[in-house]
């Protein structure tokens, strides 16, 4: 079954709504706007019921089918990221400083879009609970929306979630069982030493050659303590020490990023850190200290539901355009806490050839937007056939 001959004439439209929200972009929980526009659409639409400030800033629409029964969850982010556009499109951010550099204005429109088919159609049992989501650049929007109550007050069952992804062919599909995204760790370390004149170095406990020695035996955690087969990640992203040619500092501070797809791993990478930074301090005489914050969750689909998400998506493009074994990916997704408390899958929508996620040129590809909508049109049926 191709798209949905409906969605394809809301194409146009739909692509209005996002290039209005793509010259506005908000940031992690201060997106209302993005929301007070999402709630007005909603209501446009003739959603039962709208319900705004979950999460802080989130919004829900509860859509009611022909006859009782259970209730799915689509979620769609619609915060954008601190990044100056280089797009060049006529539609760019207007905002200095922000820009929608991952699609989440066209995440934010194809659920508005499949809102509107749903409300118009009600061809299913049951309730569709259309999730729209501040803060997933960071800010654990998601977290907040399930803490808030979310998924008791709307009686979800399951719940699905969709992302665009640059190189994948506009129309197609992946996603896989399993961990499908990272746990996305940071960590801070700070390296005191002694400082002093540069001409004298034995008299002080140099922290950028302790810091150096930092960053080159963390590598060791991914190259001779993870197993090979296992996916981890560990990134130094950020070093900074000293203030003049002639004098040793004081002090160095170091940070980066541990990415990992299963809890063992996680705990083994995080105590190795710790290792690492205590021996290393013990051997040279210095005070090293980590403060080690564990961020999102590994995002884990669950696999029924990720065989009803292929399913869905092979009847709208086909078997050879949908991949249910797609390589899992370091990225982190808060999505990932939706799936802690409800069943569900997240999948992936081909964005064609364009720049990359978190690109001063990316741009959403409107192309992309009736198969999305048809994606969650026909999910919402299926699961809540009449």
């Amino acid at each position: 079954m191709p798209v949905l001959n409906r969605a394809a004439e809301l194409q146009d439209e739909i692509a209005g709504w996002r290039r209005s929200l793509h010259r506005e972009p908000e940031l992690l929980f201060a997106v209302e706007k993005t929301a007070a526009f999402v709630a007005e659409k909603l209501r446009e639409f003739g959603v039962d019921e709208v319900v705004t400030g979950i999460g802080r800033t989130g919004v829900v629409g509860l859509i009611r089918g022909r006859a009782e029964g259970r209730t799915i969850g689509l979620r769609a982010d619609m915060d954008a990221l601190p990044i100056d556009e280089t797009s060049g499109k006529p539609w760019s951010s207007t905002v200095r400083g922000k820009m929608h550099a991952c699609g989440h204005d066209g995440h934010t429109a194809m659920l508005l879009g499949a809102a509107k088919y749903l409300a118009e159609t009600r061809n299913f049992s049951g309730n569709v609970a259309v999730i729209f989501q501040p803060a997933e650049e960071g800010g654990g929007g998601g977290n907040e929306m399930v803490k808030d109550g979310m998924m008791e007050r709307f009686g979800i069952a399951e719940v699905y979630g969709m992302h665009n992804l640059p190189g994948l062919p506009v129309g197609a599909f992946g996603t896989r069982s399993g961990p499908i995204m990272a746990a996305t760790d940071e960590f801070n370390i700070t390296v005191k030493g002694r400082g002093g004149h540069a001409a004298l170095p034995h008299k002080t406990v140099d922290p950028i050659v302790i810091g150096a020695q930092v960053v080159t035996a963390l590598q060791t955690i991914v190259s001779r303590v993870a197993d090979p087969i296992a996916s981890l990640v560990v990134s130094v992203t950020k070093f900074n020490a000293g203030f003049a040619h002639n004098v040793i500092p004081e002090e160095a501070q170091l940070a980066g990023t541990v990415r990992t797809l299963s809890p063992d791993m996680r705990e083994e990478a995080e105590s190795r850190i710790r290792q690492i930074c205590a021996g290393l301090a013990a051997a040279h005489g210095a005070e090293i200290t980590v403060a080690y914050h564990r961020n999102y969750p590994v995002t884990v689909n669950h696999a029924e539901e990720t065989g009803h998400a292929v399913a869905v998506a092979r009847e709208i493009a086909g078997e050879a355009a949908v991949e249910p074994a797609l390589a899992p990916m370091m990225g982190g997704e808060d999505f990932s806490y939706m799936l802690l408390a409800r069943p569900g899958a997240f999948i992936f929508l081909g964005n064609g050839d364009t720049a990359g996620l978190h690109h001063p040129a990316y741009d959403f590809n409107d192309e992309a937007i009736p198969h999305g909508v048809t994606y969650w049109v026909k999910l919402a049926e299926s699961r809540l056939a009449a």
